[in-house]
């Protein structure tokens, strides 16, 4: 795609490292004594590198890059996070700050409270917006579910979320293809097993096809089975 980008001037380039350290998002690293840009997809565009550096050595230009991947930006933050032993503030949409949370799942359901408790094992759930290298992913069991079983099965998160790394998303809706991304997370990560949560609406064909394709070309043998839910609310398969 064409956009707006940053573009480096070696000649210029003093080698303070300043741009560097401007850029929250990681795109430039320090190589050889000069600022280079080595992740354009880490790049926003938005150039707090340029009032940094000292030299005038930085500047914006319309070209051919790669769109500007937020979720891989988080991700690496997330992973640097966990090597330093430091926290990073979360920069960008509030909604998409990863978060892990902690259940009790030693109990049977039957043996449940009342009072009913969240078994979202992590935030966030919208395919869309996981990072693919999140640190929840690590020997997950994984459930990719259509958003609308959550409202068709009444007992969804006791009897498929429980345990769960939850991902859900609506083909339909979101007019994408989720292979590519749901590849990605099957292959970077020690996923278990994949529970493929699907209405009997045809439309959630796309949800299944997606799972399955990102299991084959994932390269993993993982164990993985499709559960169909119908609009009462039983399950079908």
């Amino acid at each position: 795609m064409i956009r707006k980008i940053i573009h480096i001037d070696e000649d210029k380039c003093i080698g303070c490292g300043a741009c560097a350290s401007a850029c929250h998002e990681g795109a430039i690293e320090m190589v050889d004594g000069k600022a280079k840009l080595t992740r354009e997809d880490y790049c926003d565009g938005l150039g707090d590198c340029l009032p940094a550096c000292p030299a005038d050595a930085i500047s914006f230009e319309e070209r051919e890059a790669p769109a500007y991947d937020e979720a891989a930006v988080l991700a690496a933050k997330q992973k640097k996070m966990q090597t330093e032993g430091q926290t990073i503030p979360h920069a960008g949409c509030p909604g998409s700050q990863l978060r892990t949370m902690k259940h009790d799942t030693s109990e049977s359901p039957a043996a449940a409270p009342a009072k009913a408790e969240s078994q979202l094992a992590q935030w966030p759930c919208q395919i869309k917006l996981v990072p693919v290298n999140a640190p929840f992913f690590d020997q997950a069991k994984l459930l990719i579910a259509a958003d609308c079983t959550a409202y068709a099965y009444a007992s969804f998160h006791q009897d498929f979320m429980r345990g769960h790394v939850t991902l859900i998303g609506c083909p339909k809706l979101d007019a994408v293809d989720y292979s590519e991304k749901l590849t990605e997370i099957i292959r970077n990560n020690d996923i278990k097993e994949v529970v493929i949560l699907r209405m009997e609406v045809p439309c959630c064909g796309g949800l299944e096809m997606a799972a399955k394709k990102a299991l084959q070309d994932s390269g993993k043998f993982i164990p993985w089975r499709v559960v169909t839910i119908g609009i009462d609310g039983d399950i079908l398969e």
